[in-house]
């Protein structure tokens, strides 16, 4: 993974669990707002944390010094904004196209490491 995807790792993450906390809210009929969780930014940055080791740091001193801090501003800055509430219609149409570019993103992998296996 290169780094600027691992950057928007916690983002994506965290429209995704918001775009189907969107969705569930429409099919109950709920037309109220989404709260931005920060157990859900939380989340993300342990997404990101876990996939660090497979990023391609450009440099040696980055793995320490831009991995960590980053983490930890993320999730300070899923904190602050924790009680920001999200209508949901906005809460969908922004996360069910994200949630389902990254299980395009995931089938694809999938597929090449599938390819890369039988190569072998």
């Amino acid at each position: 993974m290169n780094q600027h995807m691992w950057l928007a790792v916690p983002f994506l993450f965290s429209a995704a669990v918001l775009g189907l906390m969107g969705s569930a809210g429409l099919l109950v009929g709920s037309w109220t707002t989404v709260p931005l969780s920060p157990v859900v930014s939380g989340a993300g940055v342990a997404v990101a944390a876990a996939v660090s080791g497979g990023v391609r740091w450009r440099r040696a001193w980055q793995r320490a010094w831009l991995r960590w801090p980053y983490l930890a501003a993320v999730l300070v800055l899923g904190v602050v904004v924790g009680a920001v509430e999200v209508p949901v219609l906005a809460a969908t149409v922004v996360g069910v196209p994200v949630l389902l570019g990254l299980v395009f993103q995931l089938l694809v992998q999938n597929d090449e490491n599938r390819q890369t296996a039988g190569c072998r």
